[in-house]
């Protein structure tokens, strides 16, 4: 049964960083693409990041370029999210996501939130 649980959301001032990290079993983790999707109150999920399964490519919704990070250690079966210059507007549910390509992905976490205030 494969699981993913995220960990590092909280309450940050605007311009600050948090690290989220999410712990991946009960498949062969490098054998996936992972992403980091959130959820804002009243909107839709959207996709922030994800990283191919030997991290030699990494893609970004352009809200996030230049000021997240995605990365991911395969001996350690996590990916972390590195958020930097955080915005008011990046408040949300973080979700990890596991997957066959950057386009479908089929087991999800539970999801940490990060408020980010003004």
């Amino acid at each position: 049964q494969v699981q993913l649980v995220e960990s590092g959301g909280g309450l940050v001032q605007a311009g600050g960083s948090l690290r989220l990290s999410c712990a991946a079993s009960g498949r062969t983790f490098s054998s996936y693409v992972m992403g980091w999707f959130r959820q804002a109150p009243g909107k839709e999920r959207e996709f922030v990041a994800g990283i191919t399964p030997r991290g030699w490519t990494k893609y970004y919704a352009d809200s996030v370029k230049g000021r997240f990070t995605i990365s991911r250690d395969n001996a350690k079966n996590t990916v972390w999210l590195q958020m930097n210059s955080l915005k008011p507007e990046d408040t949300a549910v973080y979700f990890c996501a596991q997957g066959e390509s950057r386009w479908k992905y089929d087991y999800w976490g539970q999801g940490t939130p990060v408020t980010v205030s003004k």
